[in-house]
């Protein structure tokens, strides 16, 4: 399956090589520009299919995200769990429910993401639920593009594993050959 949806991702083009400023700052010589998928309902429906069924058995109630491509993924793998969907946005440095997005207590809840490098946005959804009394069963991402384990308390499923390097600014091999550097995405 792993191949199928990295064809998903080179057929979109979302695929990108060059230099990369991420959003938790690090650099990479791989982007993976989600909304070059997300902009394909099939392809968008497969890739949550796959989460959806990874946590089927383990009696899901609620799916949530982050903002932005969280909510499109919180949704859609919702709707095949046949669950509700929420999503959190940024406030600061931490997530929040707004919108009168509520958790029962003890609801036990998914959370989606896109891309996991250092499991940031995950962490920040995972505590904004944990806020409001739910209980993260798990996470699912489409990609998990970290380079080494990382603990984030609840199972990850991922529907594709590809361990991408990332450098600090100042220990980037890119830098130093003076590639210019791009920051993709918002």
């Amino acid at each position: 399956m792993s191949q199928a949806v990295l064809e998903i991702f080179k057929k979109t083009g979302a695929l990108l090589e060059g230099h990369f400023l991420l959003t938790s700052g690090l650099h990479s010589p791989h982007y993976w520009e989600k909304f070059s998928v997300l902009q394909y309902p099939e392809f968008t429906e497969q890739l949550c299919r796959l989460i959806a069924k990874h946590y089927k058995k383990v009696n899901i109630q609620l799916v949530a995200g982050p903002t932005t491509g969280g909510v499109i993924l919180a949704y859609v793998t919702a709707r095949y769990l046949r669950v509700r969907s929420i999503f959190a946005e940024k406030e600061g440095n931490r997530r929040i429910f707004r919108r009168g997005f509520q958790i029962k207590p003890n609801e036990r809840v998914l959370v989606v993401d896109d891309i996991f490098t250092t499991g940031g946005s995950v962490l920040e959804v995972i505590d904004a639920v944990k806020q409001m009394g739910g209980n993260v069963i798990g996470a699912g991402v489409l990609v998990d593009r970290s380079d080494k384990h990382i603990d984030i308390g609840v199972p990850l499923f991922s529907c594709l594993k590809s361990e991408t390097p990332t450098y600090r600014p100042d220990e980037c091999p890119l830098c130093a050959e003076g590639v210019p550097l791009v920051r993709p995405g918002g």
